[in-house]
């Protein structure tokens, strides 16, 4: 009787101490397994590895990457979670946090995702532990559904939000060597390039007459309402309610993509003219070929000055100023 009541607080414990060496040895049966890469999983060891109790955190992402499925997400994200398993394996971790990274395809799990009624994948669950200092009262899983692209940097911050505080492995990418590689082969290609080409190059960079064409094009284009184009999407033209096609729109705070085009072609034919007076002109040896061209440059100059403020009455009925022949 005696050797009774001493045996019954040992056989007490016993269970206990059987189940959390069960947890231990579960969980570095696992940890063993993860090496690297997340554990792949079917349903059995699904359901091992998430049942209770459980003294460590596991994340379970629920996947279907072969081609057949067409998830294009799933395969894209794969290799950021393998990342975020890598890291945390390879990484400084605190011993009594314990977490295992998981993977269970469709075609392994396929009762799995039947029971947790999934229709879409990725998902990604991660289980809290049942017991041990890390034990949570409510140990459903947290659901994270992929509503589209998303880095290993921000699941992997999502994932240590819900971790205890403390240190934990920092997510390190691999160096990309054949970015390296390409960049300075790219960088060398364009240095022997400019060096070979330069003697070419120069003389045109350096073409004073080119930039002005340039400089000349690019202030046409902007002063005649090319960006307003852009910005207010305006039409091309439009219809004048008669039957015919209007290419000004009326006030000054409106306009079509063709009246642009319209007045920086007149724009360009007033600078033209005014250069051709100002540097063509003066230098014509003969006096009277000298007189033809001013007075067919002052005639252009004329004529497009009153096809301008032509255009300005069309835009504006109240504007008071006209010049001939418009």
């Amino acid at each position: 009787m005696k050797l009774l009541n001493l045996l019954v607080p040992f056989l007490a414990i016993l269970p206990h101490g059987l189940c959390a060496n069960s947890d231990t040895d579960k969980y570095e049966k696992y940890r063993s397994l993860a090496r690297s890469a997340p554990i792949d999983l079917d349903d059995s060891s699904y359901e091992d590895l998430t049942s209770k109790p459980r003294d460590y955190h596991v994340a379970v992402l629920l996947t279907a990457t072969e081609a057949r499925f067409g998830c294009i997400l799933c395969r894209e994200f794969q290799p950021e979670w393998d990342l975020i398993a890598r890291s945390w394996n390879k990484g400084p971790t605190p011993n009594d946090l314990k977490v295992l990274y998981a993977t269970l395809e469709f075609t392994n799990g396929k009762e799995t995702f039947q029971k947790l009624m999934l229709q879409t994948a990725p998902v990604l669950l991660v289980f809290p532990p049942t017991v041990g200092p890390f034990s949570k009262v409510d140990d459903a899983p947290l659901r994270f559904d992929f509503s589209g692209p998303i880095s290993a940097d921000q699941l992997y911050t999502w994932i240590s939000r819900h971790l205890p505080n403390g240190p934990k492995p920092p997510l390190v990418r691999p160096i990309n060597y054949m970015r390296i590689i390409s960049g300075v082969t790219i960088l060398m290609g364009v240095v022997t390039l400019f060096t070979v080409l330069s003697p070419y190059v120069y003389p045109v960079v350096q073409n004073r007459n080119l930039w002005a064409a340039m400089s000349l094009i690019a202030i046409l284009l902007f002063i005649s309402g090319h960006m307003f184009n852009h910005i207010r999407k305006v039409p091309y033209v439009a219809g004048d309610g008669r039957g015919g096609i209007s290419y000004f729109a009326g006030g000054f705070s409106n306009q079509f993509g063709m009246e642009t085009q319209i007045i920086a072609a007149i724009y360009a034919v007033l600078s033209f003219a005014t250069i051709a007076l100002a540097m063509k002109v003066p230098r014509i040896a003969d006096n009277k070929t000298q007189q033809v061209a001013v007075i067919i440059w002052g005639s252009v100059l004329l004529g497009m000055y009153s096809f301008l403020l032509s255009v300005f009455k069309v835009k504006n009925g109240g504007y008071p100023f006209f010049l001939p022949p418009f």
